[in-house]
């Protein structure tokens, strides 16, 4: 959901859009041009109800396809006057840190698509986005259940706790569409169940199958929410598919665009050979080399597997490169300091950014151009895959590889 130059004004129509509303079409290709092959692909079943699965590389614009759509219903709602003040769609995602980054990204084409609607003539109530995580302070919870946003983006654990508390559930009777980011993220463990015990929930709710609810059978939906998972990297793709329908009858649309991407993948060792336990010097050594790369390098992101690891090179490295110079970023640092970590990666303000998996999933982290991961083993497959995951965090553009570097501690 990238921002782009505006195109000129010229007649707006593209035949993978006959379903948009004008003002949608007219802000989509001004600001984009023409749809990715994951939203043509994508966008004729999400539009049919039907659920969808997407897969496709980190900035194809999979987001934005599955985001259209609901915001292109939402803004026939609010037109026409039957915009009702409870939430329609739900967006879950596995971290805080891609909720804060999606919620930000969203505002922007709402408010623009809205003013657009406002200069053709159309009178659009606002539709408001909303961030409901465990970062979220108590006066906005609290504001959100006297004021629900249209759209909620939120994690499991979030979507859970909500659907268990009165006030909160209530305004989730009228969802129509949840979508899933990141789904091969939880879809094979515990987290997972859990959140597909949390999405059958939501379905109950929302058709009004609950029987400790007075009255829920008369004012429930007759259909269930529209799901839609979205990912970069899944497989078997089957598999994903089958868990984000979970016990619905209806079988999943699967989406799967994209080509393989050329990594330029290193492994490195230091110099002593390994062994259990790594040295004093052997740890030297790898800060003298990531202080040394960082130098030659614009942004340097460092992924890690534990909190402690995240603390120990980033005082380290701050030795060695200065303090404003490093940053780190991991779950038991306050939601501020978060915050302020991605947004001077993104910008440039730091040379290198040391974190666990708390920013490792789908987040838009700028212009990176090194990647490195200190670690233990690469025998066993969850090890690989996660590892080629934080090496497919930036998005490179046509022809672009930029080195990403894996360090060996011990055997």
């Amino acid at each position: 959901m990238a921002t782009a130059t505006l195109l000129p004004e010229e007649t707006f129509a593209d035949p993978a859009m006959e379903w948009a509303h004008p003002v949608v079409r007219e802000w989509f290709l001004r600001r984009f041009g023409s749809p990715t092959e994951p939203q043509i692909a994508g966008w004729p079943a999400i539009v049919r109800g039907e659920p969808v699965l997407i897969s496709a590389p980190t900035g194809s614009g999979k987001t934005l396809a599955a985001f259209l759509v609901c915001i292109d219903a939402l803004l026939r709602q609010a037109i026409e006057g039957r915009l009702d003040a409870s939430t329609h769609v739900v967006y879950v995602s596995p971290l805080k840190a891609l909720s804060n980054d999606v919620q930000k990204n969203l505002e922007g084409p709402l408010r623009e698509i809205q003013a657009l609607a406002l200069e053709r003539g159309y009178l659009c109530p606002e539709i408001r986005t909303g961030v409901r995580t465990g970062d979220t302070p108590a006066k906005d919870r609290a504001a959100m259940l006297k004021r629900p946003p249209h759209i909620l983006v939120t994690t499991p654990e979030s979507l859970y706790m909500m659907l268990t508390a009165l006030k909160a559930r209530e305004n989730l009777r009228r969802v129509r569409t949840v979508i899933v980011d990141e789904i091969h993220a939880v879809a094979d463990d515990k987290r997972g169940s859990h959140l597909t015990l949390t999405l059958e929930r939501l379905d109950a709710l929302v058709r009004g199958e609950n029987r400790l609810t007075a009255g829920g059978m008369l004012t429930g939906l007759s259909e269930a929410p529209q799901r839609i998972g979205l990912s970069a990297t899944q497989n078997p793709i089957e598999l994903v598919g089958n868990f984000l329908v979970g016990a619905g009858e209806s079988a999943v649309t699967i989406v799967q665009v994209g080509q393989r991407r050329h990594l330029d993948l290193a492994i490195e060792v230091p110099s002593e050979e390994l062994g259990s336990v790594t040295s004093n010097r052997m740890w030297d050594e790898m800060y003298d080399k990531l202080a040394a790369v960082t130098e030659t390098h614009r942004s340097t992101l460092v992924f890690v597997n534990t909190r402690r690891l995240v603390e120990r090179l980033a005082f380290n490295l701050a030795e060695r490169l200065g303090a404003e110079n490093v940053a780190a970023h991991h779950g038991s640092l306050s939601r501020a300091l978060r915050l302020d970590a991605e947004q001077k990666l993104k910008n440039g303000e730091i040379k290198i950014l040391i974190a666990t998996a708390s920013l490792e999933l789908g987040i838009d982290i700028g212009d990176v151009d090194l990647v490195r991961r200190p670690c233990r083993s690469l025998a066993r497959s969850h090890s690989q895959g996660t590892l080629l995951r934080h090496h497919s965090r930036r998005h490179d553009g046509a022809g672009s590889a930029h080195p990403r570097h894996a360090f060996r501690r011990s055997r």
